[in-house]
């Protein structure tokens, strides 16, 4: 299995539309802008399973409409424990005034979108959503965690705030997985994600689905959240030493991260 970016530059149609994305090495690239059914086909049939969008609109691909909360299960926790997490979310979320879409990522884990005004940094919207899943650790501190390294995890649900860094996605809603079944990243509503099993869903279970129930996530664009209080969180964590966390391993060095070096391996002061 591979992933491609850039949309190939021979043999595409010409009512193929593209945005122009830059990667934070600096470089960048024309993706596919899929604006109706006939792009999502036109992908389908040049081998594409899944489809993992930026949380930008072609407008202002600086600049995030989403915030996405990814819950992943670690070794000794099982779907149970990370519903259990987006229910701290979504009781911190509620407090903030915000709605929250949940849906099954297609694997074990959760995502949570929200819509936000397209008006902040990647930066700015990693701080939120650090500052968030802070919350929901402070909270549940035996179920949730926000620690980069493997080695500090435990058995709890991690909250990976780095699928908000820029040049991170996540499977959308409805995308299928490169797996046997087929299973398929699905919205769900609040009520029936303490109901149901990732293996519910699937390419052949959804379509139905579908057309019975219609779309939970119909409503996601219906408003767009502030992401002030949630910068007003960030930086009183930071106040009082809560900093930022390390980011992913192929970003450059970020002003103000911390050593990204694993914590077992770090140099000791000399004593």
């Amino acid at each position: 299995m591979f992933f491609q970016k850039r949309v190939p530059t021979r043999g595409v149609p010409p009512w193929v539309e593209t945005a122009t994305i830059t990667f934070p090495s600096g470089r960048a690239a024309d993706e596919l802008c899929p604006t109706d059914l006939a792009h999502v086909a036109w992908a389908a049939q040049m081998g594409t399973i899944v489809f993992h969008p930026w949380a930008v609109r072609r407008s202002t691909v600086d600049s995030p409409d989403e915030l996405r909360i990814d819950l992943d299960p670690q070794p000794g926790t099982d779907f149970a424990d990370v519903v259990a997490a987006a229910g701290v979310i979504h009781e911190v979320l509620d407090e903030l005034g915000w709605v929250g879409y949940p849906k099954t990522s297609g694997g074990r884990g959760v995502h949570v979108y929200a819509r936000i005004r397209p008006q902040w940094s990647f930066v700015e919207v990693r701080r939120a959503a650090i500052a968030l899943a802070r919350e929901a650790e402070r909270r549940r501190p035996e179920l949730i965690t926000t620690s980069w390294w493997k080695e500090e995890r435990g058995e709890r649900v991690f909250v990976d705030y780095n699928q908000t860094a820029r040049d991170r996605t996540i499977a959308c809603a409805y995308s299928l997985r490169a797996n046997k079944r087929a299973t398929a990243s699905t919205p769900v509503t609040w009520d029936e994600l303490t109901q149901v099993e990732p293996d519910d869903f699937d390419l052949a279970t959804v379509p139905p689905r579908l057309a019975k129930i219609g779309d939970p996530h119909a409503g996601i664009d219906d408003v767009a959240h502030d992401l002030g209080l949630l910068l007003e969180w960030s930086a009183r964590d930071a106040r009082d030493g809560q900093g930022d966390l390390p980011y992913p391993p192929d970003h450059p060095k970020m002003p103000g991260e911390p050593m990204r070096v694993q914590p077992s391996k770090a140099r000791r002061p000399a004593s």
